[in-house]
């Protein structure tokens, strides 16, 4: 197994992704190799003269910044980072593909590079949710889809589902739409119409609408939504953490809402595994970026998408 890290994104970059790199090499799986994907002579020179033998450079002299256009950048630069992951995943010269730099950036490959799933209208990117039973769900879409159809939403739970039960073992998983109320009625045009074609989805658990207040209980494996609300949602989970921690209170159930504990989450719905994590990552969320992406490639989330999809 390969995974490929975008040494030159985020905010911290390079440092971060290298720093990271070094810390999960004792920790991932004996046949793991780590692809540190950038400039070689800058990160040569953070890496220590004895390099593990699990990381092994490949060489990106462009990078595609932060704030750069992400539909002009790509095909402007295809000597960057991102652009030469992709590259590596569309010929499986890697198994996953990991980045903390531009967002947009990483949707437009997947889209165009290793493209959708036959089937998927729209991918999706999940935020995981922590529950108070110490299991976890997810939540989708978070922000790649800010307008979506009820056909959309209704495959968001449809690829949401077959994530839950591969990745964390979740048999049969509970499927919600997160609404205003719990009454089926209830919410604008979308929701109502999505509500209707999940109820009659044989390839979900649907258990109907939830509200806010449940988002870490046990009434639902997966959460749905659109990437608007989805956005928003998961962004004030983080600012709670923080909001605690500058408190200096400390419980393990809210250690679940840190960023660096995360690391990272997948697109879905696209052939290959991308990671996306937060742009401010430091080294310890790299380290689990890498770790949660050789589960992903273990789970073989995409190839099971694709079966739900022919049956």
């Amino acid at each position: 197994m390969k995974i490929a890290i975008d040494a030159m994104g985020g905010d911290f970059a390079p440092q971060a992704n290298i720093e990271g790199a070094l810390l999960a090499s004792p920790l991932v799986d004996k046949e793991t190799q780590i692809v540190l994907v950038g400039q070689e002579d800058v990160m040569r020179n953070l890496l220590p003269s004895s390099i593990p033998a699990n990381i092994e450079l490949v060489h990106a002299p462009e990078v595609i910044g932060m704030a750069e256009h992400p539909t002009k950048a790509l095909p402007a630069k295809p000597k960057s980072s991102i652009s030469i992951g992709f590259q590596l995943l569309k010929t499986q010269a890697v198994d996953a593909f990991c980045s903390a730099g531009n967002t947009g950036a990483m949707m437009v490959g997947s889209l165009f590079t290793v493209q959708t799933i036959p089937g998927i209208s729209r991918p999706a990117i999940i935020s995981y949710v922590p529950k108070l039973d110490g299991s976890t769900g997810i939540i989708l879409d978070v922000g790649a889809n800010t307008d979506c159809k009820p056909e959309h939403l209704v495959q968001f739970g449809e690829i949401g589902s077959v994530f839950c039960k591969y990745f964390f073992q979740t048999q049969n998983p509970k499927v919600a739409l997160l609404n205003l109320g719990e009454e089926a009625e209830k919410g604008n045009l979308t929701i109502k119409e999505t509500h209707k074609l999940m109820a009659q989805s044989s390839k979900i658990n649907f258990v109907g609408n939830i509200e806010g207040r449940d988002l870490f209980n046990d009434k639902a494996d997966v959460i749905v939504c659109d990437g608007f609300v989805g956005n928003i949602v998961i962004k004030m989970a983080e600012s709670y953490y923080d909001i605690l921690k500058h408190k200096n209170f400390t419980d393990p159930f809210f250690d679940n809402f840190s960023y660096e504990l995360i690391g990272g989450t997948p697109i879905l719905g696209i052939n290959g595994n991308v990671m996306i994590a937060h742009g401010i990552s430091n080294g310890e969320t790299i380290k689990n970026v890498i770790l949660t992406a050789q589960k992903v490639v273990r789970a073989n989330i995409h190839t099971h998408i694709k079966e739900m999809l022919q049956k």
